[in-house]
């Protein structure tokens, strides 16, 4: 692992246990069916570069981005199975498709036709919508789909769609979510009945896989869960999680400072001492993706005890009050602080960190920045 000790704020990543979650996915599903995990933005924060890598040695030859750029990055680094780009692609950016082997999403049939106008064969899967309304052609039209075969230009290897709630168990969105999966078994039946065949089927994420194991499809593309997280600590899910998380965040203590009953720390008087209070100061901030609504919620590990973070979070520092643990007087700079991980027998997991900020553990995840050091353990 690399040396943190000069470090300001580092994310340390435990790649056995990444290596792990990928096995217990791939146990749930069906032998058939393939890995395609979700690596887009820096692989939920966690570093793509060292993600890829490690679920490369895993086996894994197939990888969902965002972005043309982030393909881009995974090309670059020597990625070399199929790297699909669920998102948006401009025009002007279609030459770095060919160039560096990329396969586009046909987000509706409208962009399939400007697709269809590149001077090179462009490779796609085809997104259909079937419910979720964010990206693909309704699965209603599948005249307007099974069109996109013909296309000039246009060598489909994929078709796939997107499960609005399958993390949910009310009645209402296990029905949702099964009408979901009937529709996108319509569509891709419906496609097959036409005589196009040798495409790529794929509709589980994360959830899907827990709750939906019994799909059969050629892939399925974890995000959130390979990173051994769930979105929320209390979500069940019909298979149980198993899953590691990979991820720890730690700070430095910059400097502590002693407060005299009624002082003042931090902006906009945010922090008032009771009583003679000792602050520790961490060099991490909303800079490096700290949620500024954590301040008054949430706690870090120092010294195997938790310590309340107080005052504003500010964009490169954040305050905690030490003054009610045993060590108190012990905790001075370049002490560790854990805002995700483990001290002594204490933990706070990115669930219970998201919660802080009332939010899921994939958006803090995602937000973490990038003048964080990341460190392989």
């Amino acid at each position: 692992m690399r040396d943190t000790k000069r470090s300001r704020a580092w994310i340390e990543l435990d790649i056995e246990r990444l290596k792990g979650n990928a096995a217990f996915l791939k146990k749930i599903l069906p032998s058939s069916c393939a890995l395609m995990p979700a690596v887009k933005a820096n692989a939920y924060g966690h570093g793509v570069l060292p993600v890829a890598d490690a679920l490369l040695e895993s086996g894994v030859s197939h990888f969902c981005v965002a972005s043309v750029s982030e393909g881009i990055e995974l090309r670059r680094h020597g990625v070399k199975g199929e790297i699909l780009i669920l998102g948006y692609t401009a025009e002007e950016r279609f030459r770095e498709l060919w160039d560096y082997r990329l396969t586009q999403t046909v987000v509706d049939a409208s962009y399939g036709e400007i697709l269809a106008k590149s001077k090179r064969r462009i490779l796609v899967h085809v997104g259909v919508d079937t419910g979720m309304h964010r990206l693909g052609e309704t699965w209603k039209n599948l005249d307007r789909i099974a069109a996109i075969w013909e296309k000039k230009n246009l060598t489909v290897t994929g078709v796939f769609s997107h499960l609005s709630a399958p993390d949910g168990n009310t009645p209402e969105e296990v029905a949702f979510t099964k009408e979901q999966i009937r529709r996108f078994d319509e569509i891709t039946a419906g496609i097959r009945k036409r005589g196009i065949s040798g495409f790529k089927t794929h509709l589980q994420g994360s959830y899907g896989i827990l709750n939906y194991p019994e799909c059969s499809y050629d892939f399925a593309r974890p995000g959130i869960a390979i990173y051994g997280v769930k979105s929320r600590a209390d979500d069940d899910t019909k298979t149980p999680f198993e899953g590691k998380p990979v991820l720890s965040l730690k700070a430095r203590v910059q400097c502590v400072k002693e407060l005299e009953e009624g002082e003042t720390a931090g902006y906009g008087l945010a922090f008032t001492a009771k009583k003679k209070s000792r602050i520790a100061v961490l060099s991490v901030g909303y800079a490096d993706g700290i949620p500024r609504e954590i301040a008054g919620a949430g706690s870090v590990l120092l010294r195997g005890e938790r310590a309340p973070i107080v005052g504003k979070i500010c964009m490169d520092q954040m305050f905690v009050d030490v003054t009610e643990l045993h060590l108190s007087e012990q905790i001075g700079p370049y002490d560790e602080a854990v805002l995700i991980g483990e001290s002594g027998e204490l933990s706070i997991s990115a669930e219970e960190f998201a919660g802080f900020a009332g939010t899921i553990t994939n958006e803090i995840l995602s937000r973490l920045g990038e003048r964080l050091e990341r460190c392989v353990c």
